[in-house]
């Protein structure tokens, strides 16, 4: 499992207002839980802003570096965002130990294009975006891809088609649908559309006129 460095230092100040001063001067609040306890750390806002970027949707371990040496793994639990202007407020870790299984959610994704879409114009529909597994920490995978170029259409991948590998135990349902190619709906022809009659061309009123003027003229 891929793992990146972020320095952090203990934070002694606490409140909403200490965090609005800490963001002001460039630095992200935080919190490292643990088997019930938990340590305010801060980290640098540029620093902690690229690494989520880039690791959107991602799971990757964290090594937390403190000032004195001492360091802590991790991953990321949540984060929060700003309703609004949408700038990074606070961040939460899970602090973790390479020799206890946790567990974790990560995010499923497809590739490809099925056959049964491509070939046969059916439609590819999304399951599941998230499963829960368990596991030591190095084997979490960043996320789960899932090959659905041979699905034809009426056939499905589900939970139990996936294979993770030795150590990772899956927790969600494994019937849960990841993914399935239906056929297009389309709207059925009834026999009253197919036998409906033409509407009559009502004859013009000129010539009606005509042909009473014509009448009036032979009784004349």
């Amino acid at each position: 499992m891929e793992r990146i460095t972020l320095n952090a230092e203990k934070r002694e100040i606490k409140g909403k207002g200490a965090a609005r001063t800490l963001r002001r001067g460039g630095v992200i609040p935080g919190v490292v839980y643990r088997k019930g306890d938990s340590t305010p750390i801060k980290l640098n806002a540029k620093e902690l802003i690229k690494f989520i970027h880039s690791t959107a949707g991602e799971q990757v371990m964290v090594n937390l570096q403190f000032t004195g040496g001492e360091s802590k793994l991790a991953l990321v639990k949540d984060y929060q965002l700003d309703p609004v202007m949408g700038e990074l407020l606070h961040t939460d870790f899970y602090e973790v130990s390479l020799t206890e299984e946790i567990k974790v959610t990560v995010h499923v994704t497809t590739k490809g294009e099925p056959i049964g879409v491509k070939r046969d114009g059916g439609i590819l529909q999304h399951g599941v975006r998230e499963i829960e597994i368990q596991c030591l920490p190095d084997k979490i995978p960043g996320h789960v891809t899932v090959n659905v170029s041979q699905l034809e259409i009426g056939k499905s991948i589900h939970v139990s088609d996936l294979n993770l590998g030795e150590g990772v135990k899956i927790l969600a349902d494994v019937d849960e649908v990841i993914a399935s190619v239906i056929t297009p709906v389309t709207e059925p022809v009834t026999e009253e559309a197919v036998a409906a009659p033409e509407a009559e061309v009502a004859e013009p009123e000129v010539i009606k006129k005509g042909k009473k003027e014509e009448a009036a003229g032979e009784k004349a």
